[in-house]
């Protein structure tokens, strides 16, 4: 299990350039887990969510030193690790000649055939429809619903405003209830 370090202990840590390896390996150590199911989420593949947060950790590593601290370390990362996602879904695209659907429907494949997905027919159902929803209110529903953040961290890593990000996450929910509906 994961060893639970306060954000300015570590923060402490990595504006140190002597103590800065140390500080990295317990923000690794705080936050893999958590970004990992958030990028996970997103991508859907085990592989890809394992590139994507060595990606995000590479960043940070590498602008470190930029970090003011306006936001916690936490928001700072997941903003990392989104923008990663939003890349890589983005490019996934322009790769792929398939309409939108034909995406989506990819992707469930490609979760229904990963080894490492573990879910029954109701967690399979849920991914579907999440999958079903536009990426930014993806993102909302599962910083909210999974990660349980609170709206205001949300909007300091999205840039929008606290009503927007509730207006996204019951869009995301009432969208989820009709398909689920529809599917059941």
């Amino acid at each position: 299990m994961n060893s639970t370090y306060k954000e300015d202990e570590v923060l402490a840590l990595l504006q140190d350039e002597i103590t800065r390896r140390k500080g990295f390996e317990m923000m690794v150590s705080q936050y893999s887990e958590q970004l990992y199911w958030q990028i996970r989420r997103m991508v859907l593949s085990h592989e890809d969510a394992n590139d994507l947060l060595q990606n995000t950790f590479i960043k940070a590593w590498t602008n470190i030193t930029n970090f003011r601290g306006d936001s916690m370390l936490s928001t700072w990362l997941y903003r990392i690790a989104l923008n990663e996602c939003l890349t890589f879904l983005n490019k996934q695209r322009a790769v792929q000649t398939v309409s939108i659907d034909e995406e989506d429907s990819i992707a469930v494949q490609k979760l229904e055939s990963d080894p490492y997905f573990s879910g029954d027919r109701a967690q399979l159902l849920l991914q579907k429809a999440l999958c079903s929803l536009p990426e930014k209110q993806r993102m909302v529903f599962n910083l909210k619903y999974y990660q349980e953040m609170k709206y205001e961290e949300m909007s300091q890593i999205f840039g929008t405003s606290v009503g927007a990000l509730k207006a996204s996450y019951h869009h995301a929910v009432k969208k989820i209830e009709k398909y689920l509906e529809d599917e059941i």
